[in-house]
């Protein structure tokens, strides 16, 4: 897998300050993107364990609230396949920062019914995350007002209780204040 690029201090893809992944490769290509070139799963340089590493390293700060996965898109089968063990890392390092993943795909229809990818390995990455924001960007509905994503199809999934309930459960700004 390669990456696009690593953000370190984001403050806009998730609340607090943060360290972003994009990773690289996406088959959505949804009009106007924000990042296209990452839609090349060739773009960027490998993610390779000295990548990891130093992510997990710049985590340690305790200002540092958490992690984004983007992209590109992280839910890409190539994608998912490296990313699951890398998840799994870095949740284990820090189970109480918050891990939160931008994919153009539906939750339900794509990811939870196996359509996309490996079920087993889409699972995987689901149980490290706190949050889940997905849906195609729609420059038809787009709104700069939204917080964390582009166009109001979006949703902002809060993982765990969405798949303990069998039923999605939405975050609001006050679950992460």
């Amino acid at each position: 897998m390669n990456y696009a690029k690593i953000k370190y201090f984001d403050i806009s893809n998730g609340p607090g300050v943060r360290t972003s992944l994009y990773v690289s490769g996406c088959r959505n290509h949804c009009k106007n993107c924000f990042n296209p070139e990452t839609w090349d799963f060739g773009y960027g340089e490998p993610f390779t364990l000295e990548v990891e590493d130093k992510i997990i390293k710049s985590m340690e700060p305790e200002y540092i609230k958490g992690f984004t996965l983007l992209g590109g898109d992280p839910f890409e089968p190539e994608n998912a396949t490296c990313l699951a063990p890398f998840m799994e890392k870095l949740r284990g390092a820090y189970p109480k920062k918050s891990l939160w993943c931008f994919t153009g795909y539906d939750l339900e229809r794509d990811i939870l019914t196996g359509k996309l990818g490996d079920f087993r390995t889409n699972m995987r990455i689901l149980h490290t995350l706190d949050v889940l924001v997905d849906g195609r960007f729609v420059e038809a509905l787009k709104d700069l007002n939204l917080l964390f994503r582009g166009s109001s199809n979006q949703r902002i999934i809060l993982v765990r209780p969405t798949l303990e309930r069998d039923d999605v459960v939405l975050w609001n700004e006050q679950d992460f204040v």
